[in-house]
Parts: C-alpha cells; sequence; structure tokens
C-alpha cells in the first residue's frame, strides 16, 4: 500500500519530469527524457525490491529530476568537469526532490534519507542506497548502452562495462547477464567478463 504523500510526491515528480524539453522515442511516440527515465527507473526498482520502501521508490523515480537544467556543458570537457557536473546534479536532485517530499507532508529525517541516498555515498554499506544504484545501472545497460555505444571503440565500451559491473551487486549482475542487448554489445559485455571482475 503506498500513502496518499507517497502518492502526491509522485504525481508531482512525473510532473517536474514532464516539463523537460529533451524527447526520445519509445514505442513509436515521443516522451519527455526524464519522465521516461523515471518510470524506467521504477519498473526495474519494483523487480529488484518489490517490498522497498517509499524513500527509495522516490529515490528512483526522482533520480534525474529536472536534469537538463544543470545540463554537462556548463561544466569542462574533461574528466574533472565531469565529476563537479555529477556532484552538482547530486544536490541538486536531492533538494528538488526534498522540496516536493516536504510539500507532500514528509518529515525532515525522511527527506534526508532520499538525498543520502542520492548522494551514492553509501553502496557498500546500505541495502536501499545499494538498490538504487543496481536500478540504474540496469537501466542503463537495458536502454542507454546501445544508443552511447554507436560509434565507440570496443576497448572503451568493455572499461565502461567493468566500471559498471563493479558497482553493481550479485542480484543485479544476474540480471544484466540475462538482458537481451542489440548488436555485438552481447559480446562486449561478455568480453568484459572474461578478464574477471571483482
Amino acid at each position: 500500500m503506498s500513502s496518499d504523500r507517497f502518492n502526491a510526491a509522485l504525481r508531482a515528480i512525473d510532473a517536474a519530469n514532464a516539463q523537460d524539453p529533451n524527447l526520445e522515442e519509445w514505442e513509436g511516440a515521443l516522451h519527455p527524457k526524464e519522465l521516461l527515465y523515471g518510470r524506467r527507473m521504477t519498473e526495474w526498482q519494483a523487480r529488484l525490491c518489490p517490498e522497498a520502501s517509499e524513500a527509495l521508490r522516490l529515490a528512483a523515480r526522482g533520480q534525474h529530476i529536472k536534469r537538463w537544467e544543470v545540463p554537462r556543458s556548463d561544466y569542462p570537457k574533461t574528466r574533472e568537469g565531469y565529476l563537479r557536473w555529477r556532484t552538482r546534479l547530486y544536490g541538486f536532485h536531492g533538494d528538488q526532490i526534498g522540496l516536493i517530499m516536504a510539500e507532500a507532508g514528509y518529515d525532515e529525517a525522511s527527506i534526508q534519507r532520499v538525498k543520502r541516498m542520492l548522494t551514492k555515498r553509501d553502496l557498500r554499506t546500505d541495502s536501499e542506497s545499494q538498490a538504487l544504484e543496481d536500478t540504474a545501472c540496469l537501466v542503463f545497460l537495458e536502454h542507454y548502452f546501445a544508443p552511447f555505444a554507436a560509434g565507440q571503440d570496443e576497448s572503451k565500451l568493455i572499461d565502461i562495462v567493468r566500471k559498471t559491473w563493479r558497482k553493481m551487486s550479485d542480484a543485479a549482475r544476474t540480471h544484466a547477464q540475462e538482458l537481451d542487448l542489440p548488436g555485438n554489445l552481447g559480446a562486449v559485455v561478455a568480453k568484459a567478463l572474461d578478464t574477471g571482475i571483482s
């Protein structure tokens, strides 16, 4: 059972993401990019953790809330620039969800719980933070890896798979191996795993 405040917060997250000017085609229709991403996150989170807390469910749905307002292009095209952008996003997304949760009636402890999950600092010590990361990794592999891979060197793709794999739990890795990836991406994953990942 979902609480009234949860349903209100979920609707508000979706309403915010429905404003995304960037569109993505999916199943013959155009969708606001981050609205579609949030729904994909919810689908995978429900598969991984059907009994998840409201905090985890909100963190999953809102992980990319209003991301277009903090564009990557505002930061240098360097590794340092990328890390600065990602750090800024963690705080931005947390603040956006925090405002929505407060309006829906959540207490400060619940809001801080969601914000902490979004920082990704507790992956190996907090099961829900790990579940959120697992969800994001599976959404990436299923929906975004193929578009990203177009025109990329295979060695770079193998490196990305290795880095993604290291962040995932054993349960998420099992799901990842069951994905029906297009083209040669299944072979890329197999090559990455053949090298041994701890």
